[in-house]
């Protein structure tokens, strides 16, 4: 074989082990997959959401229809606490990000009482499924 010849198998074996690699090192955090799948992912992480959340309607939490671009404590009717109306936050996805990751630190003084949801990858697919769902016929009744 010529050296060319070898140089370049060579460099196509690099290529391909190191997209290989690559993909088998991706950490737990990173959004991978189609958004169909991690929207569907999302949803089933949002079942936890569901005893205090609704996608339509208020309950102890408020509804999340409309959630992804507007402001925080604002939804008209929904008695939320000073410290959310003060907080200046705008939903979206960086915003979500930090607040689900730990509700109590970012909004100290919040009437959250979920923990928040530790696993990065976890809160990216729920975040993926909030702004599809959010976009859905149930949210433009």
């Amino acid at each position: 074989m010529s050296r060319l010849l070898l140089a370049v198998t060579l460099g196509i074996l690099a290529g391909v082990a190191g997209a290989t690699t690559a993909k088998a090192t991706q950490s737990p955090g990173d959004a991978t997959g189609n958004r169909m799948e991690r929207a569907r992912r999302g949803e089933q992480i949002y079942t936890r959401c569901l005893a205090c959340h609704a996608l339509n309607y208020d309950r102890v939490g408020p509804r999340h229809c409309g959630l992804i671009g507007r402001r925080a404590g604002s939804v008209p009717g929904f008695d939320y606490s000073a410290a959310m109306k003060k907080s200046g936050i705008t939903w979206n996805e960086a915003t979500l990000n930090r607040f689900l990751a730990r509700p109590l630190k970012m909004v100290p003084g919040s009437t959250m009482t979920y923990d928040g949801v530790p696993n990065a990858r976890e809160r990216a697919d729920l975040i993926v499924y909030l702004r599809q769902a959010g976009e859905s016929a149930e949210c433009r009744k």
